[in-house]
């Protein structure tokens, strides 16, 4: 039987032991359980890392080296809402200084910060793959194109005060985005419901309003 770790959720011991199964070698399932973990302790802690070491066989250093590599893999602690301002070349040249400014001066935080209450964490980011919709900025990696200073103000308030329980991209575009890279096509009702891309099969999406 596929061992697991015994204080996790159910549903986070099942998605764990699903992932375990379809791996002979057992250390190729580093990545999808630490996302796994990361949804346990709500980032890669350092028990999470130790956690997924005894998973899968390999040494927590060798868990730090993957988990400190990928971004997207926290090891501090986040806000509920976690916004990633791209600063790259392209979302520059169209003032992503000023998003930045907007969204730091809004929230009283700069990058790598998270406010007082916990609700919201800022970070800079490199390319997100939004060049064409430049200035681009995702909350918990649901992207939002062609923002403003204004638009930035405003998307972090509406997040202060209405607390979405989830994040959907459609929806923080109409409110609050401008340019698109493209057309995305029908409306996507399922967002993401932590600071952690959605991901429906291990539990972190939900269907919006």
């Amino acid at each position: 039987m596929t061992a697991v770790i015994s204080h996790w959720s159910q549903e986070n011991q099942s998605a764990a032991k699903s992932i375990l199964d379809r791996y002979p070698e057992k250390r190729s399932a580093l990545m999808p359980l630490l996302y796994v973990a990361s949804l346990e302790h709500e980032y890669a802690s350092d028990d999470a890392m130790r956690e997924v070491a005894s998973l899968t066989g390999i040494s927590a250093a060798q868990v730090l080296s993957v988990a400190s590599f990928y971004t997207m893999f926290k090891a501090v602690p986040v806000g509920r809402y976690l916004i990633s301002v791209c600063t790259s070349v392209v979302c520059y040249l169209n003032n992503a200084d000023e998003v930045l400014e907007a969204v730091e001066g809004t929230t009283g935080v700069d990058s790598g910060g998270i406010t007082h209450d916990g609700a919201i964490s800022v970070e800079r980011v490199e390319c997100i793959g939004a060049c064409g919709g430049a200035p681009a900025v995702q909350v918990n990696y649901e992207t939002v194109e062609g923002l403003t200073r204004e638009k930035a103000e405003a998307l972090v308030n509406w997040l202060r005060d209405a607390k979405p329980p989830v994040v959907l991209a459609d929806e923080m575009q109409q409110l609050f985005g401008g340019q698109r890279s493209f057309d995305w096509g029908p409306m996507d009702p399922d967002g993401a419901v932590r600071p952690i891309p959605a991901f429906g099969p291990y539990g972190s999406v939900e269907e919006g309003r």
